[in-house]
């Protein structure tokens, strides 16, 4: 299993590759809640992750409607913390751009359904 991992961080380019594309597909998420009224990141600028992407829409209802037509959308393992609540989009390696492109895409889509 380890020979795997490390002949696909390889074709990744190695850490320094893979670093580059997780910083990417978090700019795409954060510019997606930055520019938005309705979501709300729950992380500080300073403080935000790169792979646990934190926030909220304006209500524990619409929470809960976001993960479900989120999955609907094959957009899956949405929700937050059981203790904080809120969404969470989990961009580890593994998550391809196009799936945080599609997250984004789905994000604005609920958004302006919603809002």
């Amino acid at each position: 299993m380890m020979g795997l991992c490390l002949k696909w961080l390889k074709s990744q380019g190695g850490v320094e590759g893979i670093e580059k594309v997780n910083i990417e597909k978090a700019k795409l998420l954060y510019e997606t809640l930055d520019a938005s009224a309705f979501y709300k990141p729950t992380a500080k600028p300073c403080s935000r992750s790169r792979m646990n992407v934190t926030f909220t829409t304006p209500s524990p209802e619409l929470d809960a409607k976001f993960v479900s037509e989120a999955a609907k959308a094959g957009l899956v393992s949405l929700k937050g913390h059981r203790l904080v609540g809120g969404l969470r989009a989990s961009i580890y390696n593994a998550m391809p751009i196009e799936g945080v492109k599609a997250l984004c895409d789905f994000m604005k889509v609920f958004e302006k359904e919603n809002a």
